[in-house]
C-alpha cells in the first residue's frame, strides 16, 4: 500500500513522479561524482540534502518507480583509477541523515523496542574523508578510502602514513584490527593552502573537506605531510581478539593506543540527555578549527548493534543529526566582478554586514551567470545567505516580496574589468573568462606558460623567476621578457634571480628564443584550444603571423585539428587591440614572426601529411615532428582521409585503429626510413 501523500505532494501522479524521480536521480548521481570522485562539489550540502530528501519521499510514495541505480540505494562514489583497488572486508556504509529532533526521537524509539534500557553514544560528526585502516599484529598494513562503500575503495596506504594522529604501530597482541575514521583539514590550514593555490594559478577547493579529499588522492605522499591532515577515528570495524562489549569501551582503548578517537563523546540514555548533547555540540562547533556539520547518535551496546543490523546503505543502529545551515537575510548592496589568475571572472555579492557562523559576513559568492539567472538576483534585493561547509558564504535565495522598484537583472560584463579584453565562455562551460593575453590579473600564469617547454622553451624563466621579476616591476607584460637585457646590470646587482651567471644564462635563453619556429610563438600566446600540436598545424598552413592574424574564422576552420569553437577563439583573439599591441612589440624586439618557405618540390616529404602516434626510443616526438617538417612534411594531430601516413611507435593509441578504418597507410619508424631514406639524417 502506498503511503498517504504529504501536502506538497498532493496532485502529483505516477507519470509526473517518474519524470521527477528520473531527473533527481540523474542530477544526484552527477553531484555524487563531483563530491566523492572529483572533490569539486557544485552545490552546498544543504542543497544536496533537499534534493535527496525529495527523492526519498517520492520513492516512498511510488516504490514501483525506484530505479536500480538510484542514489538512495548506494553510498556514492567509486574507486579512482589512479590508485589500486582494495576490496572492503567490512562495508563502509554511510549514515542515515535526519534533519529534525523528531527524527532522532523516532530512531531512539525503534531501538528501545528491541532493548528498553539501550544506551547511546553521541559524537561530533566530522566533515571529512572516510578512511578504513587495517593493522596486522599491531602494524599498519593498509588504508583505503570508501570508494563505492560496499565493495571496493582506493589503496592510499602511503598517504595515510603521513596523517597526524594515526599510529603506525599499536598493541602487537591484536592480531587483526580494522578501524574507521574521518580525515580532516583544519580551517586555518585550508585558508592558507587555498590562498597559495590561487596565487600559483592552480585549482582551489570549495571547503576543507574537499581539499582533504583531494590531498589524499595525491600521488606524492609528501604533499599529505606538508598539508598536515589529521584524522578522528570513530569506530572499530573488525577486531581479533575482540575485547569489548560496548562502543564507548572501544573508543577509550583506541585513545590509549594513540588514536584521536571521537573527541568529547558522551554516553546518554534518555531523550533529554541526547538532545542536550546535540545542542552542546551545536554551540561548540563554531569555535572548532575543523568542520563539524552534525552530531552522530549511536547504539553503545555492540551485541544490540548486531541485532539491529543494516539496510543496503545504512546501519540501523545509528543516525546523523544534520544541523540546519546557518542562514540569515540581508541586503545585497552591489555585485563586484573579480578576475582570478586563471582569467575566470567571478561575481561576488557585497552585502550589508550580518553576523553568521560566529563572524561578520559582508561578502558572498554568486558562482556564475547561470546561478545569478536561476535565482534572478539583483542589486538592492534582500537575499538569504548561508554558511555551511564552505568558508565563503553563498547567496541561496531572494526574498522577492521585498524587492524595491526599478531593479534590473544583472549581467556579467562583455569586457574584462581589468584589461578591457573581451570575455567569453570557453569550451561552452558555465564560467566566464577574460581572453586578454596581456591581462594584468592573469599575467603571471601567461608569462610562465609562454616560457614553458610547451611554448617558447625559455629555460630559467619559471615560476620563481617570474614571481620575483614581477614583484620588482621588471615584468608588466609578456613583451617585457625581451626588454630584460636592458636591465642586466640591475638584475645582477639585486640578485633577485641569482648571480651574474644565472642572469646571463637567462638572457641567453631569451635571445635564443627569438629564433624559435612560428608555431612555438603561436602556442605561447595561450589561445583557448590551441596547444603545441594545433599551433604546428596552423603554422604549416599559414607561415606568417601577419597571415594568421588576418585570417577569418572560416579560413581557420579549413585547417585539420581545428573545429568551429577553436576557429572562433582564434579569430576573436587576433581581433583584439591587446593582441595587436603585443605582436607589434614582439616584432620590434626581433622575435621571429614567420617561417621560411622553401620553394620547389625537391624536399623528400613535400605535400605529404603525417600523424605520429606512440613512443619512439631512438627519437623524441618533438624531434621527429621537427624532422618531418624540415623535410617538407606536414604533421597533424588527428587522422583523416587527407592523412598520407600514420607513423606508429610503441603503444600506439586509437589513431592507429582509425588509420586502419580509413585505409591510411601505417608505417613503423624502420619502414619510414626505408621508404624515405633521404628524409632521415645521415649517421656520422
Amino acid at each position: 500500500m502506498e503511503k498517504p501523500k504529504r501536502k506538497e505532494d498532493q496532485g502529483i501522479n505516477e507519470t509526473e513522479a517518474a519524470e521527477r524521480i528520473s531527473r533527481l536521480s540523474s542530477q544526484l548521481r552527477i553531484y555524487n561524482h563531483q563530491y566523492y570522485d572529483l572533490d569539486q562539489p557544485t552545490v552546498s550540502d544543504a542543497e544536496y540534502d533537499l534534493l535527496l530528501q525529495e527523492l526519498i519521499r517520492l520513492e516512498e510514495l511510488f516504490p514501483r518507480l525506484i530505479l536500480p541505480d538510484s542514489p538512495t540505494q548506494a553510498v556514492g562514489g567509486q574507486a579512482a583509477p589512479s590508485f589500486s583497488q582494495v576490496r572492503h572486508r567490512v562495508p563502509m556504509l554511510s549514515l542515515q541523515d535526519v534533519f529534525s529532533w523528531s527524527g532522532v526521537e523516532d530512531f531512539a524509539a525503534r531501538v528501545r523496542q528491541v532493548d528498553p534500557k539501550a544506551r547511546f553514544v553521541v559524537e561530533r560528526k566530522i566533515d571529512g574523508l572516510s578512511l578504513s585502516i587495517r593493522y596486522e599484529n599491531g602494524v599498519m598494513v593498509q588504508a583505503a578510502t570508501r570508494g563505492d562503500g560496499d565493495t571496493y575503495g582506493e589503496d592510499v596506504t602511503l598517504n595515510a602514513r603521513e596523517i597526524k594522529g594515526l599510529p603506525h604501530r599499536i598493541d602487537p597482541g591484536i592480531v587483526d584490527l580494522e578501524v574507521r575514521g574521518e580525515v580532516y583539514m583544519l580551517r586555518s590550514d585550508f585558508e592558507r593552502i587555498n590562498h597559495d593555490l590561487e596565487e600559483r594559478g592552480l585549482k582551489t577547493y570549495a571547503n576543507p573537506r574537499n581539499l582533504a579529499s583531494g590531498t589524499m588522492r595525491q600521488l606524492n605522499a609528501q604533499i599529505v605531510s606538508e598539508r598536515g591532515l589529521g584524522i578522528f577515528v570513530f569506530n572499530i570495524q573488525l577486531m581479533d581478539p575482540n575485547m569489548f562489549t560496548t562502543h564507548s569501551q572501544s573508543l577509550n582503548w583506541l585513545t590509549e593506543q594513540g588514536f584521536n578517537a571521537s573527541p568529547g563523546f558522551v554516553i546518554c540514555q534518555t531523550d533529554d540527555e541526547i538532545m542536550a548533547e546535540i545542542n552542546r555540540i551545536d554551540v561548540l562547533r563554531h569555535d572548532l578549527d575543523y568542520g563539524t556539520d552534525g552530531a552522530v547518535v549511536k547504539v553503545d551496546d555492540l551485541a544490540l548493534r548486531d541485532s539491529l543490523g543494516r539496510t543496503s546503505k545504512v546501519p540501523r543502529w545509528a543516525v546523523a543529526f544534520k544541523y540546519p545551515p546557518e542562514e540569515k537575510s540581508t541586503r545585497l548592496l552591489d555585485i563586484m566582478v573579480q578576475v582570478g589568475r586563471t582569467g575566470r571572472i567571478t561575481p561576488m555579492a557585497i552585502l550589508d554586514p550580518v553576523q553568521l557562523g560566529g563572524s561578520t559576513v559582508s561578502r558572498a559568492t554568486l558562482h556564475n551567470q547561470g546561478y545569478i539567472d536561476s535565482l534572478d538576483i539583483r542589486i538592492g534585493d534582500t537575499v538569504r545567505v548561508h554558511k555551511s561547509g564552505e568558508i565563503i558564504p553563498a547567496v541561496i535565495a531572494v526574498e522577492y516580496d521585498k524587492r524595491p522598484e526599478g531593479t534590473m537583472p544583472f549581467k556579467l560584463p562583455d569586457n574584462c574589468p581589468v584589461c578591457g579584453a573581451e570575455t567569453a565562455y570557453t569550451d561552452e562551460g558555465a564560467d566566464l573568462f577574460c581572453t586578454g593575453v596581456d591581462c594584468p590579473a592573469q599575467l603571471a600564469r601567461h608569462l610562465i606558460y609562454f616560457a614553458s617547454r610547451s611554448a617558447m622553451d625559455i629555460a630559467g624563466l619559471g615560476e620563481a623567476s617570474v614571481d620575483a621579476l614581477m614583484k620588482h616591476g621588471y615584468l608588466g607584460s609578456i613583451a617585457d621578457i625581451y626588454k630584460l637585457h636592458e636591465v642586466r646590470s640591475e638584475l645582477i646587482e639585486t640578485g633577485i634571480i641569482g648571480r651574474q651567471k644565472a642572469v646571463d644564462n637567462l638572457l641567453g635563453e631569451i635571445e635564443k628564443s627569438k629564433n624559435n619556429p612560428l608555431y612555438q610563438l603561436l602556442a605561447g600566446l595561450g589561445i583557448t584550444g590551441v596547444g603545441r600540436q594545433t599551433a604546428r598545424s596552423i603554422a604549416a598552413s599559414m607561415n606568417s603571423m601577419d597571415q594568421i592574424r588576418s585570417a577569418t574564422a572560416e579560413e581557420f576552420l579549413q585547417i585539420d585539428d581545428i573545429g568551429q569553437i577553436t576557429a572562433n577563439n582564434l579569430f576573436q583573439f587576433f581581433q583584439q587591440q591587446q593582441t595587436q599591441n603585443l605582436l607589434a612589440q614582439f616584432k620590434a624586439a626581433g622575435v621571429r614572426m614567420a617561417d621560411e618557405i622553401t620553394l620547389g618540390d625537391d624536399l623528400p616529404l613535400s605535400d605529404l601529411t603525417f600523424v605520429i602516434t606512440g613512443s619512439f626510443p631512438q627519437i623524441s616526438r618533438d624531434q621527429f615532428t621537427g624532422l618531418l617538417e624540415s623535410q617538407g612534411g606536414r604533421v597533424t594531430g588527428s587522422v583523416s582521409k587527407k592523412t598520407d601516413y600514420v607513423i606508429v611507435g610503441e603503444n600506439p593509441g586509437s589513431k592507429a585503429d582509425k588509420a586502419e578504418t580509413l585505409g591510411v597507410k601505417i608505417l613503423s619508424v624502420d619502414e619510414f626510413r626505408e621508404l624515405f631514406p633521404a628524409a632521415w639524417p645521415k649517421s656520422d
